[in-house]
């Protein structure tokens, strides 16, 4: 069974992808409010998904 946790940081992961290639207003040091909200959400999970892995 698929970690739940590591699935939702690896979607959030493309999804913000997916928005930065399509996106004119984002760039690698700026974003526009939708490419920074979805990177705030992969960042979230990703600490949570790391965090996790370290207390184990």
């Amino acid at each position: 069974m698929p970690d739940d946790l590591y699935s939702r940081y690896q979607a959030a992961h493309r999804a913000h992808q997916t928005h930065a290639k399509a996106c004119t207003s984002c760039t690698g040091h700026a974003r526009c409010p939708t490419g920074a909200r979805l990177w705030e959400s992969f960042e979230r999970l990703q600490d949570a998904y790391l965090q996790r892995n370290r207390r184990r």
